[in-house]
């Protein structure tokens, strides 16, 4: 039985550290059930499990798949799409209620944290394909690939991201949480080993963090575009104390290009040859620590539900 293409398939992952979780969907499920909307409903038993819900509406031919939930959320939906049978996967519509603790891809298109206004939005319908990146990388015994829409991080950002999210889960509070891994490493500055080439050029040397962006990447690549087809590359070289405290005020600004510890890329490919002992994050998802990696863009690979 084919599956009516006006029809969602609604994924529900409660929001990290808070215990009203048949509260919060009861709201938003009786708000969508108000605006007359056809739905399928399913809740996210644990970590991991968006992912596999993802596929499987995919593959039962939904074409409106909505995630309500946060960055890593999405990221699982989005992987959970291109791992699918679904033909034609870039006409599978991405809507998002943000229900997260960060939310930075929901507003980075000015997506309403408020459930009402985001609900309101994925009725409105309006459309936008959107680049997808990936990585790849063997891991010992079969090549893995994995997909992300904001950006991977390798070296600090990457344990900022993993303590933050750690501490987020505990509190419950965004910029507590980060506040509390920047102070945690701040005194740290450790600096890792790394060899990369972009644009046929290859950079060697020790740098603090690396950050390639398909969207806002947390800060560090803020001029980075979803749909533009290009990658954009902030690599933080080992700043001196001084130039921490002010290179922070930079990234909560939006201009941490203006640091001049800073070196910018944009390309279509990265490959990171070596990063000894640095972790590696990718959308808020901890990969393993294998090299190398090819990190690359697809062009117009889903589309999303966006705000008028």
């Amino acid at each position: 039985m084919s599956i009516d293409p006006k029809k969602w398939g609604v994924i529900y992952n409660p929001k990290a550290g808070t215990p009203k979780v048949k509260k919060r969907w009861k709201k938003i499920k009786e708000y969508i059930d108000s605006k007359g909307v056809s739905y399928d409903y399913v809740q996210s038993e644990g970590f991991g499990s968006v992912e596999r819900l993802a596929k499987i509406l995919a593959n039962n031919g939904y074409r409106i798949i909505v995630v309500v939930g946060g960055d890593g959320a999405l990221n699982d939906a989005i992987n959970g799409i291109m791992f699918s049978e679904a033909e034609d996967k870039n006409s599978i519509a991405i809507g998002i209620i943000p229900n997260g603790i960060g939310n930075d891809f929901a507003k980075y298109w000015r997506i309403s944290t408020d459930y009402k206004d985001a609900v309101n939005c994925i009725i409105n319908n309006r459309k936008k394909k959107i680049d997808v990146g990936y990585c790849s990388f063997f891991d010992g015994k079969k090549h893995q690939k994995r997909y992300f829409l904001n950006a991977i991080n390798i070296g600090l950002g990457a344990r900022i991201v993993n303590i933050a999210d750690q501490t987020k889960r505990f509190w419950g509070m965004k910029y507590l949480a980060y506040f509390t891994a920047l102070f945690l490493l701040l005194f740290e500055r450790k600096l890792y080993r790394m060899h990369l080439k972009i644009n046929d050029e290859h950079i060697r040397g020790r740098f603090m963090t690396v950050c390639v962006g398909n969207a806002y990447g947390w800060g560090q690549t803020p001029n980075a575009v979803p749909y533009n087809g290009w990658l954009d590359v902030s690599i933080i070289r080992g700043p001196k104390f001084w130039q921490i405290i002010s290179g922070l005020w930079l990234l909560l600004e939006g201009r941490i290009l203006n640091h001049k510890q800073v070196k910018v890329y944009r390309t279509k490919a990265v490959r990171v040859l070596r990063a000894k002992n640095a972790s590696v994050d990718l959308d808020g998802r901890l990969l393993p620590k294998y090299f190398p990696i090819d990190i690359g863009i697809l062009c117009e690979k889903i589309t999303m539900i966006i705000p008028e």
